[in-house]
C-alpha cells in the first residue's frame, strides 16, 4: 500500500501481470486499445443541465476516425445526470397546472421554482437518452455502440467481473464500440477518501477510478482522460506561478498543489492523478488533457495519439537530462546574465569559441565523419543535404575567421544609445539596445550553423535553444560542448541550450512563455512547417531561395558567364544560389548566348525550359514545372523577357523576395532594377552567392529573413537586438504638464554617446 495525501491504494492491479507503458509521447502512435474517458464538464453545458452536442460530436468524430483506423476504442462517460436533470426539469414544468400557468405571468413563469432534484432520479432519467445520442452520433461514421453500466460491485464479484471481462472483448471483436458508464441510478452515494484499506483494487466511486480500472483489466495501451483543465499543474490552475506540467513521473506528488474540483462531476485533479497513477503501474499510459477548451477539443484526442504536447502525460521513464522546459528558463536566466556582462566579457568566450574551433579541430572531424557514415549507411540524406553536413579543415578555419569577426563587431551592440531626447527640464529619455530574450534555432544537416548562431546569440546577450537535425548528431554534440565550454569561462554555460529530448519540433514552437523568436535553417518545407506550426511567436526566415539573375541587352560579355557560373556553381545547395536565369529577348541566337549554354553544359548543370523560351526553340530542354522552383542542385531554369520592367514583373510573381542580380552596362538600367526589385538583396554586376552575412562583413548569420520588419536579408548581430526605452526624472508627473500645469515639453533631440569603433 502507498499513501499519498494520507489517501491509502495500491499500486498493482489484481489480475494483470505487470506490463509496460509508453515512456514517450512519440510511442503513442503504436497505441491499438484506448480508453478515452468524458469528465461531466466535457459532457455538460456550462448551466449544468443538458449536454454540450458540439462538443461531444466532436468527440465521437475523433473516436470514430480513430476506431476506422483499426485501432480498438472505449468510452467511459459522464452526462447521464445532466441529461437527465434537462429532461426532469422540464417535465416539472410542463405538469404544472394550466391554472398556476395562466394566473402567473410570464415572467413568474421563467421564475417559478425548480425543486433541487436527486441524482439517482435524474441518472434513471438520463441513461437511455444518452446512450441514444452517442447511437446517433456514431452511426454517422458506420459505427455501432454499446452501453455498458458498472457498479463498484461488478469489479468485487469474480464472477461479474470475468463476465464484464469477456463482453467487453467480444464487443471490440466485433468493432463495436463499448461505452461504458457507472450505473448512477443504483449506486451508493459516493464516500469520500472510500479505497478500502487492505485490498489490491481500486474503489470505483466516480468515472476516473472507473476508467483507470476498466483500462487495467482490459490491458489497454492508453488512457486519455479528458476534463475541464489543461492538464496537472504545480499548483491549482489559475494561481500566479501555476505551470502546466507535461510529463508526470511517479514520485513527483510532493511538488503538486491540488485545488478544488471541477464545476461537477464527482473528482477533482487529485482523484485523476491518482487514478492515473495506478493505471499506469498496470502497464497502461495515461494522458489527462483539457476537452472543453474550443480552439483544441476538435482535435485534442487525435493529436494525443498522434504523440502531440498536448495535456499532462504520465511517464514511468524519467529522462537523464532537463526536459526542454527546464532548458528554456536555464537560457532565459543565462541570457539575462550574459546581457549583464561587459561587452569585452562577451567578445572574450567568442574568440575562446574560435580558438577551440581550431584547436579541437581533430575531434569534431572525428565526430562529423560519424555522422556522414550513418547518413550514407541509411541513405536518408540527398546530396545536397549530405554537401552541407559535412565539415572540413577549411570551413573550421572560415568559422573561427567570423567568430573573431563578431567578437570585434560586438563591443558596443547591447547598451548601445539611439536615441537621446530632453522630454522636460530634468526629464531625459533614452533608446537603447537589448537583446530579445530568448531564440529557439532550428537547423537541418549544417552542424556549421551551431557555433555561427551561438557566437550570435552572445555577443546580443540572447539566451538560446538549439534544435538541431539527428543526422548530425554526434556534430552538434561536441560543438555544443566547445561552446558551453568557452561560456564556462565567464560562468554564463546555461545560455545556450541544445535540445536532445525527443521533443517535436511542432510542440517546440507551442512555448510561446518560453521562447521569443524562432530562426529555422534548413529546407523550405522546414520552414514553411514551423511558421505554419508557430503560435504567438514570431518566425524569422525565409520558406525559398529563389534567386534570379537578369542578363541585359548591355551585359558584359567577360562579366556574364563569371558571374552565373559562381551563382549556380559554387555552391548549388545553398539558399543564395541562382535558380532562374532571365534572358533578355534580343540575346538569344547570339554567341553570348551561346556561351552561356556551352557553360553551364560544361559545368554539368540541367537546363529547364521557361514557357516564352521553350516557344523559340524547335527542340527545347525539358519545360519547367513551375516557374516558382528551388532545385538546391546542378539545376536552372531559362525563361526570356522582353525588357527590365518585364524581368523585375517576373521577379515579383515567380521570385521569393531573396536575392536578384542584373548583370549590364547600363547604370541607368542597373539603377531602375535595383529601385524597383522588392527582394532582401538586391544586386549589380555581382554573384547571388555574396548574399551572406559573412561576406557582408556581418562575421556569421543566422539566416536570411525575406520578412518586412525587424530584420531583412543576412541577420548578424543587430537583427538579434530589440530596444527599450529608459526615462530618468526627478519626481515628474504628467498632470505638472497640462494645460495649467507649471511644465512644458521640450522634446530637445540630445547628442549621442561616442561610439566605440576599436
Amino acid at each position: 500500500v502507498r499513501c499519498w495525501s494520507n489517501i491509502p491504494f495500491i499500486t498493482m492491479p489484481l489480475s494483470r501481470a505487470h506490463g509496460k507503458s509508453f515512456a514517450h509521447r512519440s510511442e503513442l502512435k503504436h497505441a491499438k486499445r484506448i480508453v478515452v474517458k468524458l469528465g461531466s464538464a466535457v459532457v455538460t453545458r456550462g448551466d449544468e443541465c443538458g449536454l454540450a452536442l458540439g462538443r461531444l460530436a466532436s468527440i465521437v468524430e475523433q473516436v470514430s476516425m480513430l476506431q476506422n483506423q483499426g485501432r480498438e476504442m472505449m468510452i467511459v462517460t459522464s452526462g447521464a445526470v445532466a441529461f437527465g436533470k434537462q429532461r426532469l426539469r422540464h417535465e416539472i414544468l410542463l405538469s404544472q397546472s394550466v391554472r398556476q400557468a395562466l394566473h402567473s405571468g410570464q415572467s413568474q413563469l421563467k421564475d417559478m421554482a425548480i425543486p433541487v432534484l436527486e441524482a439517482r432520479a435524474c441518472a434513471a432519467a438520463g441513461q437511455s437518452g444518452l446512450m441514444a445520442l452517442y447511437e446517433a452520433m456514431f452511426t454517422q461514421y458506420s459505427i455501432c455502440a454499446a452501453q455498458i453500466l458498472v457498479t463498484n460491485l461488478d469489479f468485487h464479484d469474480e464472477q461479474k467481473r470475468r463476465n464484464l471481462n469477456g463482453t467487453l472483448h467480444e464487443l471490440l471483436r466485433m468493432n463495436i464500440v463499448p461505452i461504458i458508464n457507472t450505473n448512477d441510478a443504483v449506486v451508493p452515494p459516493p464516500e469520500p477518501n472510500s479505497d478500502l484499506q487492505g485490498v489490491n483494487v481500486i474503489s470505483v466511486k466516480d468515472n476516473d477510478s472507473l476508467a483507470a480500472r476498466l483500462a487495467v483489466e482490459m490491458k489497454t495501451d492508453l488512457l486519455i482522460v479528458l476534463s475541464d483543465v489543461e492538464g496537472l499543474f504545480d499548483s491549482p490552475p489559475g494561481s500566479d506561478d501555476a505551470k502546466l506540467i507535461d510529463i508526470f513521473y511517479p514520485g513527483d506528488q510532493q511538488s503538486v498543489t491540488f485545488g478544488t474540483k471541477s464545476r461537477v462531476g464527482m473528482g477533482g485533479m487529485e482523484a485523476k492523478v491518482k487514478a492515473a497513477l495506478w493505471a499506469l503501474q498496470g502497464g497502461t499510459s495515461v494522458v489527462i488533457a483539457n476537452g472543453t477548451h474550443p480552439k483544441i477539443s476538435g482535435h485534442v484526442i487525435t493529436d494525443i495519439v498522434e504523440g502531440k504536447k498536448v495535456g499532462t502525460f504520465f511517464s514511468e521513464v524519467k529522462p537523464a537530462g532537463p526536459t526542454v522546459e527546464q532548458q528554456g528558463e536555464m537560457a532565459r536566466a543565462g541570457g539575462r546574465t550574459l546581457a549583464a556582462l561587459q561587452p569585452e566579457q562577451r567578445a572574450e568566450i567568442i574568440y575562446r569559441l574560435a580558438d577551440l574551433l581550431t584547436d579541437q579541430r581533430e575531434e569534431i572531424l572525428l565526430a562529423n565523419k560519424k555522422d556522414l557514415e550513418d547518413a550514407e549507411n541509411k541513405g536518408r540524406l540527398a546530396l545536397p543535404l549530405l554537401k552541407r553536413l559535412s565539415l572540413s579543415t577549411s570551413k573550421l578555419n572560415s568559422l573561427a575567421i567570423g567568430l573573431r569577426q563578431i567578437a570585434a563587431s560586438s563591443q558596443d551592440s547591447v547598451g548601445r544609445v539611439i536615441r537621446r531626447t530632453r522630454v522636460a527640464k530634468d526629464l531625459d529619455l533614452e533608446q537603447v539596445t537589448v537583446p530579445i530574450g530568448v531564440l529557439l534555432v532550428i537547423f537541418e544537416s549544417r552542424p556549421d550553423c551551431l557555433p555561427q548562431v551561438s557566437a550570435l546569440a552572445i555577443a546580443s546577450g540572447n539566451g538560446l535553444l538549439l534544435k538541431g537535425g539527428k543526422e548530425a548528431a554526434y556534430s552538434n554534440q561536441i560543438l555544443h560542448h566547445l561552446t558551453q565550454e568557452a561560456l564556462s569561462i565567464h560562468g554564463v554555460k546555461d545560455a545556450v541550450q541544445l535540445v536532445n529530448t525527443r521533443e517535436e519540433v511542432e510542440d517546440l514552437c507551442r512555448l510561446d512563455k518560453l521562447i521569443d523568436l524562432i530562426i529555422p535553417r534548413g529546407s523550405s518545407q522546414l520552414v514553411r512547417n514551423i511558421q505554419k506550426a508557430a503560435k504567438g511567436i514570431p518566425v524569422m526566415g525565409h520558406s525559398e531561395g529563389i534567386c534570379h539573375v537578369y542578363v541585359d541587352t548591355d551585359a558584359s560579355v567577360e562579366k556574364v558567364t563569371r558571374i552565373i557560373r559562381d551563382s549556380k556553381c559554387e555552391y548549388p545547395a545553398a539558399c543564395n544560389a541562382l535558380e532562374t536565369l532571365l534572358i533578355h529577348r534580343d540575346l538569344l541566337r547570339t554567341p553570348l548566348f551561346d556561351q552561356i549554354i556551352d557553360m553551364l553544359r560544361v559545368e554539368q548543370v540541367k537546363i529547364h525550359a521557361g514557357p516564352k523560351f521553350a516557344s523559340y526553340l524547335t527542340f527545347s530542354p525539358s519545360e519547367v514545372k513551375s516557374l516558382r522552383t528551388e532545385y538546391g542542385d546542378l539545376e536552372c531554369c531559362i525563361e526570356v523577357v522582353d525588357s527590365v520592367q518585364e524581368a523585375v514583373e517576373h521577379i515579383h510573381k515567380y521570385g521569393s523576395s531573396h536575392t536578384d542580380v542584373i548583370i549590364t552596362e547600363n547604370e541607368n538600367t542597373a539603377e531602375f532594377f535595383l529601385q524597383h526589385v522588392d527582394s532582401a538583396c538586391v544586386f549589380w554586376n555581382a554573384s547571388t552567392r555574396f548574399s551572406d552575412g559573412y561576406r557582408f562583413g556581418l562575421g556569421a548569420e543566422v539566416g536570411i529573413s525575406t520578412s518586412r520588419i525587424h530584420a531583412r536579408g543576412p541577420v548578424g548581430i543587430e537583427g538579434l537586438l530589440t530596444t527599450k526605452w529608459l526615462l530618468r526624472g526627478d519626481n515628474h508627473v504628467v498632470s505638472d504638464f497640462s494645460e495649467h500645469g507649471s511644465m512644458k515639453y521640450l522634446h530637445e533631440s540630445l547628442p549621442l554617446p561616442q561610439r566605440n569603433t576599436n
